[in-house]
């Protein structure tokens, strides 16, 4: 960690906007080299203009493939398309509406040509497909929390949640197969025709979210609790949100930060010295966390609204695995609309806390792999009311059981937090003291180990009777999973569990090293046991 973190950024950390945006038009990326391919991550294809990543070919391609794929689908609905406030966002959305207007796709933009978060086009594709025959899907051009510097590219279908890699892959094939053939067969037209086509049409996207947020929060317990919330969007989409949502729901909310500033010049550094929006990172989060006494709920999203931090004034910035098990224990314990045999989802990372409560709450507990893909069916279903990831981004339904969002919330699970704290007379994080005093109060952490890319490829491809060890840190191992529980997918990795503890290792998809993610209930040195033990493991059967 540099000792710089939590830090104010300084004029020489900040992004060359112009360089940048230059970039984006002038450099022409190479399909031959890796690097500079279109690659579809958990959450669309991401990278920077200034190295060849991110350019008006990536996005050209991209969405022309996304415009073949509707075609082959059969989805003929509208195309909810939103921007965040990346400086690479708004010339992508700009590509885009091109392509989509050449090709005829009834594309539908922000009325208020404003920044829109990732659930707010969640929530707009479900409210369509709900009602109608002819289905809807959408584009969020946001990297969530990457740095300044990154653009970044997702598709979500009729299911309006993240599209699944059967879906992606395609896409990514056909994207490159158009950049090699140095863009052929993509259709476009100039910039100016392309709002003027009759194919081209707005949507409110802050209206019907705002105003539609009282069929999947208790609203009426946070305005009559009189709570002081402070909102910090971090300079990102949620920023013209938080106020409307304050001034129509009467809510005592300051929107803490209402600046927007592609260069992120107010943020603090995160752990390495880097720009980032994340909400979950207590050095990102600094300059809310030093005001937490300020506040009855202080809260974070970071640039697309996808993910939430949640500050009190007891216990400062919460670890996103804390208020996830907090979240579910209040949630099944007071949303009567729901089914009783509504799921809970978790990732196969997440805490096993989370597995505690759900079995107190007597619910089932769906472990699946990382990524919120693997949430979308059960919440459009009903049959999991419930999904959230240790990287804090969560969703979960309405009031009646009816699906909200399919895709990660941070505005929703940030007001829960006001709720929860209305509603108990308890902050989460006091809650989540009750929860250990329980249940057990876990270590939990994730560390890096170096792997070469045929070690790596090997993790991945694991079976359980590779790993011969039968202990893990002087615990007998109860599990060996390649496969999540809760839906038989490939995790791409490994975990292993004992009674007390357990430890997933997956490859990184972008540096030389593998993930270990480990936890214990029974302390930091045993927990550092794990650890060591699980690198020893993982090599032994990778090497």
């Amino acid at each position: 960690m540099s000792n710089r973190a939590g830090q104010r950024a300084e004029p020489s950390d900040l992004v060359d906007l112009t360089a940048l945006l230059d970039a984006y038009y002038d450099v022409v990326p190479d399909p031959s080299n890796v690097a500079q391919r279109v690659a579809f991550g958990t959450s669309g294809h991401r990278g920077s203009s200034l190295n060849g990543a991110f350019n008006e070919q990536h996005i050209a391609a991209i969405t022309q493939a996304i415009v073949e794929y509707r075609t082959s689908a059969g989805i003929t609905g509208p195309l909810f398309m939103g921007k965040d406030t990346h400086a690479l966002s708004e010339p992508a959305q700009n590509t885009a509406l091109e392509v989509l207007a050449a090709n005829g796709v009834n594309v539908l933009i922000d009325a208020r040509n404003g920044f829109t978060p990732t659930p707010a086009v969640s929530h707009a594709i479900l409210v369509h497909n709900s009602t109608r025959t002819e289905q809807a899907d959408g584009i969020v051009v946001t990297p969530s929390h990457n740095p300044p510097a990154d653009g970044g590219f997702k598709y979500n279908p009729p299911t309006g949640g993240p599209a699944g890699s059967d879906i992606t892959n395609w896409i990514a094939d056909r994207a490159n197969q158009l950049m090699e053939n140095g863009l052929d067969g993509v259709r476009r037209i100039p910039l100016g025709e392309a709002r003027l086509a009759d194919s081209v049409g707005t949507y409110d996207f802050l209206a019907h979210y705002v105003e539609d947020l009282p069929a999947v929060l208790n609203l009426d317990a946070i305005r009559s609790a009189g709570l002081h919330i402070g909102a910090d969007p971090l300079g990102g989409a949620s920023v013209d949100y938080w106020g409307a949502i304050a001034e129509r729901h009467k809510l005592n909310l300051t929107v803490v930060n209402p600046n927007v500033d592609p260069q992120w010049a107010f943020m603090t550094l995160d752990w390495d010295e880097k720009i980032r929006m994340d909400c979950s990172s207590p050095y990102a989060m600094a300059s809310l966390i030093s005001r937490a006494g300020d506040y009855d709920i202080a809260t974070g999203n970071d640039a697309d609204a996808d993910r939430h931090g949640i500050v009190t004034p007891d216990a400062g910035l919460m670890n996103p695995n804390h208020y996830l098990a907090t979240a579910i224990d209040y949630l099944y314990r007071n949303r009567s609309g729901w089914s009783a045999d509504a799921m809970v989802g978790k990732t196969l990372v997440s805490s096993s806390m989370i597995d505690r409560v759900t079995a107190d709450l007597g619910r089932v507990l769906m472990e699946v792999p990382v990524g919120f893909k693997w949430f979308v069916p059960g919440l459009l279903s009903g049959e999991t009311a419930f999904g959230g990831e240790e990287s804090a981004g969560a969703s979960f339904l309405r009031l009646d059981g009816r699906p909200w969002s399919t895709d990660k919330d941070g505005l929703l699970l940030a007001l829960l937090a006001s709720e929860m704290t209305a509603v108990t007379g308890k902050t989460p994080s006091q809650r989540y003291r009750e929860l250990t005093n329980q249940f057990g109060d876990p270590e939990y952490a994730r560390v890096d180990a170096p792997a070469t890319r045929e070690q790596k490829a090997a993790l991945a491809k694991l079976s359980p009777s590779d790993v011969t060890a039968t202990t893990l840190a002087g615990e007998e191992i109860t599990a060996r999973l390649t496969e999540a529980p809760g839906n038989g997918a490939p995790i791409g990795g490994l975990k292993v569990t004992t009674e007390n503890a357990w430890f997933a290792a997956r490859p990184s998809g972008t540096e030389d090293v593998y993930k270990i993610y480990a936890e214990s209930f029974k302390g930091e040195e045993h927990l550092h046991q794990v650890q060591a033990e699980a690198k020893a493991i993982v090599d032994g059967v990778i090497s």
